[in-house]
């Protein structure tokens, strides 16, 4: 089930924002969460919003492009500093793949490869080819990272890896920033200045 834990008083606000512009009856936990573009609009999800907050020094934020066949979201979860989500596989099992924002990472023993996405280093790392196809993905970039976390049960590795290279977008912050500006009129801002009254 999927699980966000605000802490900023401007989130219900702005997820109200987006909500009065879903669908009714559409599958709360299903791929449109963290969708990099959803309804007539083709605007990202409450989902991006919500991870973008998270972790506010990110210049890019993860979502999903589409699903193939067998492949869905199961699973969200949003705190300070982190926001990650996982995709479950009926032939590589609950949480394949988990895709996760944050500000840094670890990347000890990854190998830097040509990256895919302007603006972002990829680096890839294995550490199990049997039984399991266990390696990390990283996209580095201002202010974030980007971890994609590959746990492969299925014998054919090929999809699950297109799944997480052409299934995953990023969505541009400055982009989040118009848009929830835009949807509030002006009232709302993703990063709100700073007072000296604390949390």
């Amino acid at each position: 089930m999927s699980r966000a834990r605000p802490w900023r008083p401007v989130l219900p606000a702005v997820l109200g924002l987006f909500m009065l512009s879903g669908c009714a009856g559409a599958d709360p936990f299903g791929s449109r969460l963290v969708a990099c573009a959803e309804g007539d609009d083709g605007t990202p999800s409450n989902g991006v919003v919500l991870m973008a907050q998270a972790v506010p020094s990110a210049s890019w934020v993860p979502c999903l492009e589409g699903m193939p066949l067998g492949w869905h979201l199961s699973d969200v979860d949003v705190d300070r500093g982190s926001a990650r989500f996982w995709l479950d596989s009926d032939r590589d099992g609950m949480r394949a793949i988990e895709v996760r924002l944050t500000e840094s990472c670890d990347t000890e023993g990854a190998t830097e490869i040509p990256s895919d996405r302007d603006g972002m280093r990829r680096l890839e790392r294995v550490t199990q080819v049997s039984p399991q196809y266990v390696g990390r993905r990283y996209y580095l970039f201002e202010g974030g990272c980007v971890t994609v976390v590959f746990t492969l049960s299925g014998e054919n590795r090929g999809e699950p890896l297109a799944v997480a290279t052409q299934g995953l977008g990023a969505v541009p912050r400055a982009e989040l920033q118009a848009l929830v500006h835009e949807k509030s009129g002006g009232r709302l801002d993703l990063d709100p200045p700073a007072t000296g009254g604390g949390d």
